[in-house]
């Protein structure tokens, strides 16, 4: 069974030509969805300070990145993710460390600052405004004081993009992937941080080439590469969506990157 038939996968029930485009992906064989790639997740995780931690990751999605915290050694692990689908899949990685709750990441449930550090790639996006601020407070919340939130996630550039150029990038996003994404610059990123209390201390920059054919070797490996090469040309509708999600991206390179945030909550840690 190729992984593209894969019914464990969340919304493997959808169709090729309407499913969101990163469960695509993942259908295909990807398991790297990052904006930035692991390179750019790894340079997080190593900053962030996850060894001796307990860590809360928001939409942990497939588990590659947990999988990446566990090899760190954190003290405890907690994931929250609003899909069964996907806790299922990650619990099994995260067993001897925590869990991971079916829960919304804006209201997680987990008490006032249990955590050391709070990590959320690739989910702030694929929100609107008032989702992004109820799920950067929740984060804040779960944190202790000198607790760090660390985020990856896609970003518009340059810092002075018009408003015009950002909508028409969101709008081309949107069609191609599915997701009605709102991806920011990458000072508003960190000023939306800052206006919920929290502290910047570290800022990464990545190309945002996650289908180009260099990036898929990085991420997946030559094994996953050709997996994921071999179920393109296998499924045409599926292929057909990749191909127009790859011209979107190659369309509007100038206008995307990916970027990885560290900040703070003040306080002295306890």
């Amino acid at each position: 069974m190729s992984t593209h038939e894969d019914s464990a996968l969340p919304f493997a029930g959808r169709d090729d030509e309407s499913v969101q485009g990163h469960w695509l992906l993942a259908r295909l064989g990807k398991r790297v969805l990052r904006p930035g790639g692991i390179r750019l997740t790894r340079t997080l995780l190593n900053r962030t300070g996850i060894t001796g931690s307990d860590v809360v990751e928001l939409a942990p999605g497939l588990g590659r990145t947990a999988a990446e915290i566990v090899v760190l050694e954190p003290r405890s692990y907690r994931g929250i993710d609003q899909d069964a689908a996907a806790v299922q899949m990650v619990q099994p990685i995260v067993a001897a460390l925590g869990e991971v709750r079916t829960a919304d990441a804006a209201t997680t449930g987990l008490p006032d600052a249990s955590s050391y550090v709070v990590i959320g790639e690739a989910m702030l996006t694929m929100q609107g405004e008032k989702a992004k601020a109820a799920i950067i407070d929740e984060a804040a919340r779960l944190l202790r004081p000198g607790g760090r939130y660390a985020i990856h996630e896609l970003c518009l550039t340059p810092a002075h993009i018009d408003d015009q150029l950002k909508t028409d990038v969101r709008q081309a996003l949107a069609r191609a992937i599915k997701v009605n994404a709102r991806p920011l610059t990458s000072a508003e990123w960190q000023q939306l941080l800052t206006e919920h209390g929290l502290v910047v201390d570290h800022v990464d920059t990545a190309p945002m080439t996650l289908l180009q054919p260099r990036r898929l070797l990085a991420d997946e490996g030559l094994g996953g590469a050709l997996c994921f090469a071999r179920n393109l040309l296998t499924h045409r509708d599926a292929r057909h969506r990749v191909l127009a999600m790859r011209k979107t991206f190659r369309a509007h390179r100038a206008h995307l990157a990916a970027v990885a945030i560290i900040a703070h909550k003040p306080g002295t840690a306890r």
